[in-house]
């Protein structure tokens, strides 16, 4: 392999580089954990970062360490429960002021400043070194505005971290707000990138798993405990814990209704909730009042609820949403002193980033269908520095027992997720956060011969290097386009390219070597087709021309573009097949302006410079020189094609779709003689050598792809069988 290509390669692969500064470890405060300073160090190298890491793992500490580390001016951006607790945090632990602001006339000098969500576009054009996103989770949670401003008017920033506990690589939102927001990929790349869209959505593309994962640790580390990136978990242990569901009975149907009938949607769920109101009510006294010397938090989704808690319990503070900061600071504060024994407050006020290790019980009253609130409400108090064992009770009516069944069901499949993510991740986490990656050594190649045919698998780029110059007399073939992810996950591929622009940068590798191989006065025929334009990969619906770049591309290095034939091709099946908006029936009736013609196949033919040395005497006949000139080749079957079930594999998003034989069959007759050497760079199940053993001609083919290879070679061999049988009889 030249370097050049080696170099191209390595460019290739989808991970995000080191912006910031390389910080010593003795530049970090001792009052960090080990695993705390790893984070801190490698969160500052890569210069924007997210760190998930889950509750009680100390990220207020990261992050304020992070922004010290990085200097000039930094801003901390919280929720607003949260922000008096991280300025506590960082004046008892790190001996750090931090101030906080309401807009950036207020930044005067080199420090740390904290903020709150809600005042966030005070601060847009504000000269900062360094912004923090703390409980970035909360950002799929506020609305698109606050959002939206956060992703496109802070990008200026050099330096940037988010942290989080409850991250969902199975969100796809959650995903993309955190890449575009640290600059690293907008949705619509990251969509392009690694999902594929079906009837059922966004999914991750079958050969995109590991290159996601990839992609993912090389900006974001994900910890449930320090052991995940190779430390020890003393001291990070949790303790028990027990959820026990507290079922109200009650007779209740809407209405007008004789029978009580399921819930649907969000109105049906509040209604019931205020029906069942003062029953679920009066089983959360009793729960609380049953345990006396232990402190407890109500968690309450609607006002009534926790107003009516308040006044039939002593000891207890109301936090509600109309409460002043200072108030709100007040009463967590005496809750967290031990002053007030009950906390009655919403999910929405106190879910995200407080911390309740002095409290170890706490109530449900009543329960929504957010699997997200339901987990932050419990590591409120279930998190790491908790001493004793942690006991929730959900406390719900009969009727609302399938939120219960819906939340559980969404617990499970988190729990699923993330024990995948961490499986998947934790080797490559602990190689990024010590700079230890190395090179995954992946390719290789394998050869097989037989009668008058050899089958490399490789990377033809690099196998065509090898090969004799002026060896070839004809190629013909069908390049892999532009598609991510759907044939293999190598960087070798030269589908896996995000970009036209890398498609065809890595295609000039082949084709000049494709130039040099070839006999002079010879030619090459490639098969291509236009490709349609994505709204969501390219911002717009439309086509592309891909057959007019491939012609420059080709003349770029060295060929003479010699001509070229249209293949008809059946519009209805096309339809059937790709589900294109521009064929549909429908859209003829609905609007013809977005119909356009069914997408034809062309081969092109393109000439080495040079004087050919053996002269070409196609047998064919006049008539069928006549039909075969023609620049539109009719009546090509499409299903005329080697059978391609044995190729596939569970992984790939696409059906392999070789070139007809037909197709194939022109090309080596007209422009090959009998026993000439024919090459395919992509070979895939050998449709090509398969004909050109046919017309008694010799052939090459290489595949990247082994489950193709595979299959290419069954195909070959299976050419010999059939002349013995045929000369058999």
């Amino acid at each position: 392999m030249t370097k050049a290509y080696a170099d191209f390669l390595k460019s290739k692969k989808i991970v995000f580089g080191a912006i910031g500064p390389e910080i010593q470890e003795t530049a970090i405060n001792p009052v960090l954990f080990p695993f705390q300073r790893a984070l801190v160090r490698w969160a500052a190298r890569k210069g924007r970062a997210c760190v998930f890491a889950d509750c009680g793992l100390g990220k207020t500490l990261i992050q304020i360490e992070w922004a010290r580390l990085l200097g000039g001016r930094s801003l901390i951006v919280a929720p607003l429960s949260v922000v008096n607790q991280t300025i506590g945090i960082g004046q008892e632990h790190l001996s750090l002021e931090l101030e906080y602001i309401t807009d950036a006339s207020q930044i005067k000098e080199d420090r740390i400043y904290i903020s709150n969500y809600e005042r966030l576009h005070h601060f847009v054009g504000a000269e900062i070194n360094s912004l923090v996103t703390d409980e970035s989770s909360i950002l799929k949670s506020l609305d698109g505005k606050t959002r939206g401003l956060l992703i496109s008017e802070f990008q200026n920033i050099p330096y940037r971290l988010c942290c989080t506990a409850t991250p969902c690589p199975n969100d796809i939102a959650e995903l993309a707000n955190h890449s575009a927001f640290l600059g690293i990929m907008t949705r619509a790349e990251m969509l392009a990138t690694f999902f594929v869209h079906d009837e059922n959505g966004w999914r991750l593309r079958g050969y995109a798993a590991e290159s996601l994962w990839k992609w993912l640790v090389s900006w974001g580390c994900y910890l449930r405990k320090p052991s995940d990136i190779g430390f020890e978990d003393d001291g990070f242990n949790l303790p028990g814990l027990s959820i026990e569901e507290s079922i109200v009975h009650v007779d209740y149907h809407q209405p007008g209704e004789l029978f009580a009938r399921p819930l649907k949607g969000i109105s049906g769920r509040s209604e019931v909730r205020r029906a069942t109101l003062d029953n679920r009510l009066e089983e959360v006294q009793r729960i609380i009042q049953a345990e006396p010397e232990e402190q407890f938090i109500a968690w309450c989704g609607l006002n009534d609820e926790g107003r009516k808690l308040y006044k039939a319990l002593e000891g207890a503070v109301l936090i509600e949403g109309s409460d002043s900061l200072e108030s709100k600071i007040e009463k967590f504060n005496q809750f967290k002193l031990g002053q007030a024994r009950i906390l009655i407050t919403k999910p929405k006020i106190a879910q995200f980033g407080m911390n309740f290790q002095n409290c170890a019980r706490m109530v449900f009253v009543g329960l929504s269908d957010s699997y997200e609130s339901y987990y932050q409400c419990i590591r409120r108090c279930w998190r790491f520095g908790q001493k004793k064992k942690v006991r929730a009770v959900i406390v719900v009516s009969n009727v609302e027992e399938s939120i219960i069944a819906n939340v559980h069901r969404k617990e499970r499949e988190a729990k699923e997720m993330i024990d995948g993510m961490i499986s998947n991740m934790s080797d490559l986490e602990t190689q990024e956060l010590h700079s230890t990656q190395k090179e995954q050594v992946e390719y290789k190649e394998v050869e097989k011969e037989g009668n008058n045919w050899k089958m490399i698998m490789g990377d033809c780029a690099e196998v065509m290097a090898r090969l004799g110059p002026e060896s070839i007399d004809l190629s013909v073939y069908s390049p892999p386009f532009v598609a991510l992810y759907t044939y293999t996950a190598s960087e070798r591929d030269m589908g896996n390219n995000r970009t036209e622009e890398g498609f065809f940068e890595h295609w000039a590798f082949m084709i000049r070597e494709l130039l040099r191989i070839t006999k002079p006065g010879r030619n090459t025929c490639c098969h291509v087709s236009q490709i349609p334009a994505m709204l969501v990969r390219d911002n717009y619906i439309g086509m592309k021309d891909f057959r007019g770049k491939t012609i420059v591309a080709f003349e770029r290095e060295g060929w003479i573009y010699h001509g070229e034939v249209c293949i008809d091709k059946d519009p209805q099946a096309q339809a059937i097949r790709v589900h294109a908006k521009g064929l549909a029936f429908g859209q003829l009736k609905k609007d013809a302006s977005w119909l356009r013609p069914a997408l034809a196949d062309y081969i092109l033919v393109f000439r080495k410079p040079g004087d050919n040395q053996v002269p070409i005497k196609p047998d064919i006949t006049n008539n069928q020189w006549i039909e075969w000139a023609r620049p539109i080749w009719y009546g090509i079957r499409e299903s005329n094609t080697l059978s391609r079930a044995d190729a596939r594999n569970d992984k790939d998003d696409r059906h392999i779709c070789p070139l007809q034989l037909e197709v194939i069959e022109r090309c080596i007759r007209l422009w090959s003689n009998p026993g000439e050497l024919i090459l395919s760079p992509f070979a895939g199940i050998g449709s090509e050598g398969y004909i050109a053993l046919q017309q008694n001609r010799k052939f090459i083919g290489i595949e990247l792809k082994e489950e193709y290879f595979n299959v290419a070679c069954r195909n070959l061999e299976s050419i010999k069988l059939r002349q013995e049988q045929q000369a058999l009889l």
